[in-house]
């Protein structure tokens, strides 16, 4: 195995400070170092790289491309670090972290609601949530639990079935300008708001209304259902969105469903955690929270 290249964290820390000031003094002022220790490492670095990082002009420091290219670098590391350090000051010795991983719509509008309260019950456990457009997390080993949209098969997993949905179409009311629709095709009629994670959505809408628009796969594509629904508040178009993402804004008045054709989807939202995990404390808490939220 080829050796590593890997500086010292002190080696960085002296680049940077160098290449922030352009001075190796002033650099090893805030390091609390002498200015040549702070020349020595960066030209330990500089020989490993086998690349200057600055050059020397009438005694000032200016960065070369290379070395331009290396702080950003750096920077990633050292805020990575800090960020990383501070993370665990957070936390007591009888702590437990949980990760969980969910998609960003589901996340923001049914997950984060639905927790209330789970830190107060089961204060030892930190929840460390983070956005996943994929539910591969689980089996790469970077969440202990997993919420998702699909069908529920999945190898080495247990999936819990949490609810369906149906997806209707919303938009502004100042879109549909005072008027009511005379059919659904005239929806084509207006920009048709697309996801990215559903790309059929629209196309499948108008099938079952025994329609066939050209426009269905026309019109500004979005990430995640939570921007199409900002974009269809802010009157840009029509979106087609599970109902339940919308149900505020719906209650509110600030969209309306221009043609009342609910249609069902496919799939289902799931929580998942590996088989093996099945008894492990911290994941069955969080299991067991959310089932509670499904009273027979």
């Amino acid at each position: 195995m080829s050796k590593r290249l890997v500086p010292s964290m002190t080696a960085l820390q002296c680049f940077e400070a160098a290449a922030r000031h352009l001075s190796f003094t002033r650099a090893a002022e805030e390091l609390h170092l002498t200015q040549s220790a702070v020349s020595k490492q960066v030209a330990q670095l500089e020989e490993m790289l086998r690349h200057h990082l600055f050059l020397r002009i009438r005694r000032r420091l200016q960065l070369t491309p290379a070395g331009s290219l290396y702080l950003a670098e750096v920077n990633k590391i050292l805020t990575q670090v800090d960020m990383s350090s501070r993370y665990v000051l957070t936390y007591g010795e009888q702590t437990e972290i949980l990760k969980v991983a969910t998609q960003p719509s589901f996340g923001v509008r049914w997950l984060i609601p639905h927790l209330k309260g789970f830190g107060k019950r089961h204060p030892n456990i930190h929840l460390d949530i983070r956005n996943e457009m994929e539910p591969f997390a689980l089996l790469q080993g970077s969440a202990d639990v997993v919420f998702f949209y699909g069908q529920g098969t999945w190898p080495g997993a247990t999936c819990v079935e949490l609810f369906g949905e149906e997806v209707v179409p919303v938009c502004a009311p100042e879109l549909l300008a005072g008027r009511e629709l005379g059919s659904a095709a005239e929806l084509a009629e207006l920009v048709l708001l697309q996801s990215t994670s559903r790309p059929e959505a629209w196309h499948e809408w108008f099938l079952e209304l025994e329609l066939h628009s050209v426009s269905a796969y026309h019109g500004p594509r979005f990430d995640t259902f939570y921007m199409a629904l900002s974009a269809a508040q802010s009157g840009c178009g029509v979106a087609l969105v599970p109902r339940y993402l919308a149900a505020k804004e719906l209650a509110e008045g600030s969209l309306v469903i221009p043609w009342n054709h609910p249609m069902r989807s496919a799939g289902a939202h799931y929580l998942a955690y590996a088989e093996h995990a099945a008894e492990v404390p911290k994941v069955r808490a969080l299991v067991e929270w959310i089932r509670e939220q499904f009273p027979a």
